[in-house]
């Protein structure tokens, strides 16, 4: 980190907050433009849950209309250029995924928010707080920006929500296909605890996975197992989706405000924990409700 910040004194351009800061004045000095309607959200192949988040992969009003937020500090001139003409060009729909109450997108979301309250069309769908010094239980109580600046807003936390709108990957109809449970234990890891080999050790009796495959593989594991061992946000949200017994093992605040409750706990007492989850149907058919009447909505005042 000390490295970092040395390089980026004597070279700025290396410092992505000083290019995150370069980029919000650029878009705050240049005029505002409504010519289509953009998607942002993280754009992240690597990470199933990131990639499958995003409204523009179920609506054609969107298709092929998307911008990954993180191009907002890239290397990259040519992504830079295109993050600043893109988000002032366009009407935007920010989400979903947990961009709330996270230091990596806090200036893209104020920088939105000061463009709500002077007059661009922007909507939130389906984003969520994801405070990662919140892990013991639910301590946020507000979000970072202010929510009530944007025309519509719908949000995947269900107490704080101006309007609770879940994850759009609902949407997808993998979601309709049968399984057929042949492991009454199933544990899926996040992106962080797939890449700690004593962990896996450690689990080495249970059949494992993680977000880091790709959504097929992800669906059938869940699909397979009978009750589901995750600290994946969407790993937790598909195995409710799917009616499965859930345990998460939480990474930041986003575990503790789903509507329908998982049991908490750890990778050192979920055995403990395996008598107490319950399954929950409908869930399914509420989600994908809520989110095509809020399409609706957003289309509507997008006029698309």
């Amino acid at each position: 980190m000390k490295f970092k910040k040395t390089v980026g004194n004597i070279f700025p351009f290396f410092d992505g907050s000083r290019r995150k800061e370069w980029v919000v004045r650029s878009i705050i000095n240049k005029g505002q433009d409504q010519r289509d309607t953009i998607n942002i959200h993280r754009h992240d192949q690597r990470n199933v849950g990131d990639y499958y988040c995003a409204p523009h992969l179920y609506f054609d009003q969107l298709k092929d209309k998307y911008l990954d937020i993180s191009n907002a500090r890239s290397i990259n001139p040519f992504k830079l250029k295109s993050f600043i003409n893109s988000v002032s060009n366009n009407n935007l729909i920010i989400g979903g995924g947990g961009l709330l109450n996270i230091g990596h997108f806090k200036v893209q979301m104020k920088l939105f928010e000061q463009l709500a309250h002077q007059g661009k069309k922007i909507v939130i769908w389906g984003a969520g707080h994801n405070d990662p010094g919140s892990t013991k239980g639910l301590s946020v109580k507000s979000y970072d920006i202010d929510i009530s600046a944007f025309d519509l807003a719908g949000t995947r936390d269900f107490s704080l929500a101006p309007e609770w709108v879940p994850c759009v990957s609902c949407l997808h109809p993998i979601f309709d296909r049968n399984f057929r449970e042949d492991q009454e234990i199933g544990i899926l890891m996040g992106k962080k605890s797939a890449k700690k080999p004593e962990l896996a050790n450690k689990l080495a009796d249970y059949p494992l996975s993680s977000n880091m495959t790709n959504l097929e593989e992800m669906i059938s594991f869940i699909g397979k197992s009978h009750i589901l061992v995750t600290d994946s946000y969407h790993a937790m949200y598909w195995g409710i989706l799917m009616g499965k017994k859930v345990i998460a093992i939480p990474t930041t605040s986003k575990f503790f405000d789903f509507k329908y409750k998982v049991v908490i706990s750890s990778y050192d007492s979920f055995k403990s924990d395996l008598k107490k989850p319950i399954q929950y149907s409908g869930v399914l058919e509420e989600c994908r409700s809520i989110n095509l009447n809020f399409a609706s909505k957003v289309f509507d005042h997008m006029n698309l």
